[in-house]
This record gives structure tokens, C-alpha cells and sequence, in this order.
């Protein structure tokens, strides 16, 4: 176990100290699993960063990429440029998903504490109840409304499309991942991270090494400017903003129709501006479940996040 402020002072650290200290975790990785691993690898800027660092030591491991049919298709050509890439597809897709099992909305933890309220879960309808008054039970208050949604919501949607492919992968092949996860990304990462570390060695699905853990987004940024490295399009450039680097085009990649934390961002969000740069994807989007589309049109007008095409300035 680690504590926030050993995460603090990785954090903290000179770049140029924490590449040299990913690059550590990188070999010990690899030496401890005698060469048998693989790079998880989205096609994303951060995993295209951590390819980057893990060949530069090992030229030979290869990349697994998860062609769920939801990842933008410049994502799709970016992966496709590089040598040496495995390439997995999950058993059901997204629409089968949804029916089975509900939509990703708010986030992972939200949509995991509603699915099981539904299922008749006593903790997840005392995190829901107008009673609860302690901090972790507060956070779910101003979701109760959705015990009630006309829609079904899950957070299992990233283990069907993802996570199963790579856990059918790593068992069938031995290999020990590498993955791209910051802490600072999320309060779930964080909670990972002060658990294990960067290199977990523990055994079955939690064993992975995430060397660039203690990095922030402005160093991925740095690194793909400094090392002039291609990265997806749909990212468009690097550049110099008023907080530090930034991209001129969308700031993370992910699945394209997935909500969560969708409410959070500000406008254009990342389906306004799906309906600029890939109105086909935006349409299926929106078109009614029943009519071969996703149907979230209806789940964003009762969550209140905005998808409406802006006009153009």
C-alpha cells in the first residue's frame, strides 16, 4: 500500500527523472516475467507514449489493440501503422451490450451503484436513500432520480468490450501486461495506484505494470512534442495553450458513445462535437434503439446532457 503523499512527491518529480524512473519500471517488468508481456495498447496519445518508452527498451513486445467498434476510425488508422500489433474483438458489441446489460452514463461508479439498487442490492439502496449523510453515500444523492430511469444502466460495458478480450488473451498466452493509466485521470486510477503501485505483481487479472502512473496529461503531451511522435488525427495538433500543451482537436479518445462523465464537460461536449466531425457516428447515436441506432438521445435528455449540433461560429 502506498499513500497520496508518496504519490505526491512521483508526481512532483523533474520529467526527465520520471522517464527515467518509467523506464525502470518498464525493465523490471520485463525481467521479472522473463520477456512474456504485451503493451495494451488503445491507440490513444498515453499508449502510444507508453509503446514508445516499452520499445525503446524492447523492441520486440508486441501491442494488443481491442477493436470494439467504438473507438473513433482515426484511432483505428493510427493503430494500423505500427508493426507487431495483435489484434482482439470482444464477443458482443455495443448494442448487444446495452441490451443485455444498460448504458455507461455519469461514470463507472454511478451507473455499478444503480445497476445494483435494481437488482435489490441493501448497500446500493442505502447509498441511494434520502438518509445517507455520510461523504461516500452523499455522492450518490443527486443520482437517486435515475432508481426511476426508463432505460436500463450498467457500468459492465468496459469488461464486455475490453477487459474480457484482454483476460482471454493474458490466459491463453501468459503474457503480463503493460497499460497506459494515469492516476490523476480519475479517483478510481488514484485508488489503484495506492494500492499497488506502478508495477502489480500480484497473480491472475490485477498483475500489470502502468510505468506511467505518476506521469500528468501535459508530460504525455511534452513527450509526443519532444519525441515528435505521431498520434492519432483525431487529436489533431500539440500546442501551446494558456494552461500548458494541449491538443487542437478532441482531448481524449476512448469509446465514441460512452457517457461517462459526459455531464461534466462543457460545451461543445464530446457528442456536439461528434455531430461536426463524424456526423454518420452522431446519427447512429441518436437514432432510436428499435431503428438500428443506439437510442441515447433518450438518455441524455433525462441525464440533461446537451447534444444538439451547435451552430457554427
Amino acid at each position: 500500500m502506498f499513500t497520496r503523499e508518496d504519490l505526491k512527491i512521483l508526481q512532483r518529480m523533474p520529467f526527465g527523472m520520471k522517464i527515467q524512473k518509467s523506464v525502470a519500471k518498464i525493465i523490471e517488468w520485463y525481467t521479472r516475467h522473463d520477456g512474456k508481456v504485451y503493451i495494451s495498447f488503445s491507440g490513444g496519445k498515453d499508449s502510444t507514449v507508453l509503446l514508445h518508452l516499452v520499445r525503446s527498451q524492447f523492441p520486440d513486445v508486441p501491442a494488443v489493440f481491442v477493436n470494439t467498434g467504438l473507438e473513433y476510425p482515426e484511432i483505428v488508422d493510427h493503430v494500423k501503422t505500427f508493426d507487431n500489433v495483435i489484434i482482439l474483438r470482444p464477443k458482443k458489441n455495443f448494442r448487444q451490450v446495452i441490451a443485455d446489460h444498460g448504458v455507461p452514463v455519469v461514470s463507472k461508479d454511478v451507473a455499478g451503484v444503480i445497476c445494483a439498487y435494481r437488482r435489490g442490492k441493501e448497500w446500493a439502496a442505502e447509498r441511494l436513500s434520502e438518509d445517507a449523510n455520510d461523504f461516500r453515500k452523499g455522492l450518490y444523492k443527486k443520482w437517486q432520480f435515475l432508481k426511476e430511469a426508463p432505460f436500463k444502466i450498467s457500468n459492465i460495458c468496459c469488461y464486455h468490450m475490453k477487459e474480457a478480450p484482454l483476460h482471454k488473451f493474458a490466459r491463453e498466452t501468459g503474457l503480463k501486461p503493460y497499460v497506459g493509466t494515469l492516476a490523476a485521470e480519475s479517483r478510481v486510477r488514484t485508488q489503484g495506484w495506492l494500492k499497488a503501485g506502478c508495477n502489480s505483481f500480484t497473480t491472475g487479472k490485477r498483475a500489470r505494470s502502468a510505468p506511467l502512473s505518476f506521469w500528468l496529461e501535459d508530460e504525455i503531451l511534452q513527450y509526443i512534442r519532444h519525441h515528435n511522435l505521431p498520434i492519432a488525427k483525431v487529436y489533431g495538433e500539440v500546442v501551446d495553450g494558456k494552461k500548458g500543451l494541449e491538443t487542437t482537436g478532441v482531448e481524449r479518445t476512448g469509446c465514441m458513445f460512452c457517457l461517462f462523465g459526459c455531464h461534466l464537460e462543457k460545451e461543445p461536449n464530446r457528442i456536439q462535437k461528434m455531430a461536426v466531425t463524424h456526423p454518420k457516428q452522431y446519427e447512429y447515436c441518436l437514432r432510436d434503439f428499435e431503428d438500428g441506432g443506439l437510442g441515447l438521445r433518450q438518455v441524455m435528455e433525462y441525464v440533461g446532457i446537451p447534444y444538439e449540433k451547435r451552430a457554427e461560429p
